[in-house]
């Protein structure tokens, strides 16, 4: 018998994630995605770890969330604090992971209703 649905209506849920493509909500997605909790995936038109801005992570503002999970592409790649000036004076945390492990810490948080995005670098083939 099952007494719990599959995903809670509103919430985004990542059901796959390959280095090539991310499927959120069974889309695929084949560039890198800002992912809230609830609400629109939004495209982030970053290709590479090296090209990061203060501007893309500008942009999670706009989604006021109080945490965001970094996931930095097939592997482990922290950034440089400058680039998280504006998420850490407004305290908004951030944890950084492969890609593959924040999709899967995204669904778990988003499940316990937290107000949680996702910045999810898919790197372009070399």
């Amino acid at each position: 018998m099952k007494l719990q649905p599959d995903r809670a209506i509103g919430v985004n849920v990542v059901n796959a994630c390959t280095n090539e493509h991310i499927v959120i909500n069974g889309q695929a997605w084949r560039e890198s995605v800002l992912l809230p909790a609830s609400g629109t995936v939004l495209p982030w038109h970053v290709t590479n770890h090296e090209d990061l801005t203060v501007e893309h992570f500008g942009r999670i503002l706009n989604v006021s969330p109080e945490l965001v999970i970094f996931g930095s592409g097939p592997r482990l790649r922290f950034v440089q604090p400058i680039l998280l000036t504006a998420l850490m004076a407004r305290r908004i945390g951030i944890e950084t992971m492969d890609t593959a492990a924040a999709c899967r810490t995204f669904n778990v948080l988003a499940a316990e209703g937290r107000n949680v995005v996702a910045a999810l670098l898919l790197q372009a083939s070399t």
